[in-house]
């Protein structure tokens, strides 16, 4: 059960179970589908289907906007899908990509052929791009242009692998510094946050990096397996014939250096992520920002310096999760958040390390902008007969609660 994973975590015990009992509604709300069109109820359905790990997110944010970036979501998974798909033979896939924008003004525009696991995205375009056409034009000038210049850089990439570290920056601008460029305009065009956060591209396209970094670092194993490469060839040709190597338990030493080199890299991106934090006004949007953030946070400082990742899969605990999530309301949270995570790395840092110099640097300026005055909340000082009374309710309360909670649940296994 998740909640035994977090037995010497006491406070992660308390908020499993307030999340449980309804807490997740201080950052997720439930959506009224019966006041949709048929074809928007749609939508959110393949959004719950194709992302357990932004849908409830997005659901969290105000009525227009909500939709506009469950549209955009979607048009980007269905562009994702043609690039991932391994069956469509390259000259025809390139074209897909390169023409897929134009697609969204084409009522009648499917892909029937896909074998992917989100193939359903494709088969039913014309739903997505009914609800597509209905947004505001602001809106769908946004969808439009960061869709083409996406299908642009994943045609660029299909042939080549990750060479250069400016080459890893360039592919994660495409798949996911975009996606932080498009979202910060939507964020203005829907008028809840400043025009100037939809101008900037440096630190949305930052926001990005530092998300996709964080993936492509946790996921070594998974892509490794499935054939693919993100990995730059910069960093681990230092320490490896082959990146594969790194799976061997002989190459154990090399392949951690590897891994708290990148780790370094992304921490770069932390500062942008906390001044863009800053800027923002509107609560359902900050959430929807610093949720990602922290957690990406979290899975850097599990992944720092760990052989395990290069044998399973690192993951944050279910508990840590939902306190992060119920706590990263504010600015002042986010700073303790990552500063708490910082200090974790900061503890682990090897001194033989070749990024040992380097990663002392950026973990102490992360520290300095996130000091505060304010403890991340925790529950340790409750007496220990009082959370052993907690834990026995909350292991007889967990199956009959867990059918209450599905939907928040989902969002929590997507991390």
């Amino acid at each position: 059960m998740d909640f035994l994973k977090s037995l010497s975590h006491p406070e992660e015990i308390y908020n499993l179970f307030k999340f449980k009992m309804g807490g997740c509604r201080t950052v997720m709300s439930r959506l009224n589908y019966e006041s949709m069109s048929p074809s928007l109820r749609i939508c959110y359905q393949y959004l719950n289907q194709t992302s357990r790990s932004f849908a409830a997110v997005i659901q969290a944010l105000d009525d227009e906007l909500r939709h506009a970036v469950c549209i955009f979501y979607l048009v980007l998974r269905a562009l994702d899908t043609v690039e991932d798909d391994m069956t469509i033979p390259l000259p025809e896939k390139i074209s897909m990509l390169h023409n897929f924008h134009s697609y969204l003004y084409d009522a009648k525009w499917k892909y029937t052929e896909s074998r992917e696991k989100d193939r359903r995205v494709l088969e039913d375009f014309p739903t997505i791009t009914l609800e597509f056409r209905k947004l505001a034009q602001v809106y769908r000038d946004v969808i439009k242009d960061i869709c083409q210049q996406m299908g642009r850089g994943m045609a660029e990439f299909l042939e080549k692998k990750v060479g250069t570290l400016a080459e890893w920056d360039r592919y994660c601008h495409y798949v996911a510094g975009l996606v932080g460029i498009g979202l910060s305009r939507l964020f203005s065009a829907s008028e809840l946050e400043d025009p100037i956060l939809g101008q900037d591209t440096r630190l949305p396209n930052s926001m990005g990096l530092f998300l996709q970094k964080t993936n492509i670092i946790r996921d070594y194993l998974e892509d490794q397996q499935d054939g693919r490469e993100f990995w730059p060839k910069e960093v681990w040709e230092k320490y490896a014939q082959k990146l594969t190597d790194f799976a061997v338990p002989e190459n154990l030493d090399s392949a951690v250096k590897c891994l708290n080199e990148l780790v370094t890299n992304a921490l770069q991106h932390v500062p942008d992520v906390l001044t863009y934090l800053s800027r923002l006004k509107n609560q359902s949007v900050f959430n929807f920002c610093a949720i990602p953030q922290v957690m990406a946070m979290a899975t850097l400082a599990a992944c720092y310096n760990n052989p395990h990742v290069f044998s399973d899969v690192v993951k944050i605990r279910k508990g840590q999760a939902v306190t992060l999530m119920m706590g990263a309301t504010n600015m002042e949270a986010v700073k303790t958040i990552m500063h708490q995570y910082c200090k974790e790395i900061q503890l682990r840092i090897p001194m033989s390390d070749p990024s040992t110099t380097h990663i002392q640097e950026i973990t102490g300026n992360i520290s300095r902008l996130t000091l505060t005055n304010s403890p991340f909340v925790s529950r340790a000082y409750l007496s220990p007969v009082y959370l052993s009374c907690a834990m026995l309710l909350v292991a007889l309360s967990w199956q009959y609660l867990s059918t209450l909670s599905q939907p928040s649940d989902e969002y929590i296994k997507g991390l």
